[in-house]
């Protein structure tokens, strides 16, 4: 998977995941890299009358599977999807600098992110399950230790549909310029409906 510039790009052979922009995808390592670091995603799926859905939701990346892991409420449109669909997208990105130029077709931004095709189902078996969610946890909660800090129990169990994504194609797409840029600059924070907080080094963990 060797294109005109001599850069290998991951999914180039499958047409759900070539990129136009060949010179911009990236190969497997990149891919892996970024799929295992990415802070959140968005699964999209359609219902049964064709509507599409997107569901934006934390994410573990499991690579002896091949597959990402999603969790929800056992009710809800996402677990409605999965009822009548199998066939899937996810894509995660992030942004980096708006770059002005002096014609309005020219005004970029860099960029990069990952996007997966593939099947999705509800997981039935509960060790499959559980493995899941410790992952889930292991990923964003790495200072709580299984069994002794936390654990999923039979009764969170119940109540949670846990998703696999099984990944069939997928590929990396990155924009990146040069340092000093002419006259690049960044979004400013988008404001959320937080109240203040304490910065995270003056909060004590809770595991209640």
């Amino acid at each position: 998977m060797t294109d005109e510039v001599g850069e290998t790009n991951a999914g180039r052979d499958d047409a759900r995941s070539s990129l136009w922009r060949r010179d911009r995808g990236k190969d497997e390592e990149w891919v892996l890299a970024f799929i295992k670091r990415a802070a959140y995603g968005f699964l999209a799926t359609v219902g049964d009358e064709g509507q599409p859905f997107l569901n934006s939701n934390l994410f573990v990346y499991d690579e002896r599977r091949h597959c990402i892991y999603l969790h929800t409420h056992r009710s809800g449109r996402t677990r409605d999807t999965f009822d009548s669909v199998e066939k899937v997208a996810f894509s995660s990105a992030v942004m980096g600098r708006l770059l002005p130029a002096p014609e309005a077709l020219e005004f970029s931004v860099e960029y990069a992110g990952v996007t997966a095709f593939g099947t999705g189902c509800v997981i039935d078996d509960t060790d499959e399950r559980r493995e899941a969610l410790q992952m889930l946890l292991d990923k964003y909660a790495p200072h709580l230790e299984a069994g002794r800090d936390r654990a999923t129990t039979d009764e969170e169990l119940a109540r949670t549909a846990v998703y696999r994504v099984d990944i069939e194609t997928w590929s990396g797409k990155q924009k990146e310029v040069e340092a000093h840029f002419p006259g690049s600059y960044d979004l400013p924070t988008v404001p959320v409906p937080f109240p203040e907080r304490a910065a995270p080094e003056d909060i004590e963990p809770s595991y209640g």
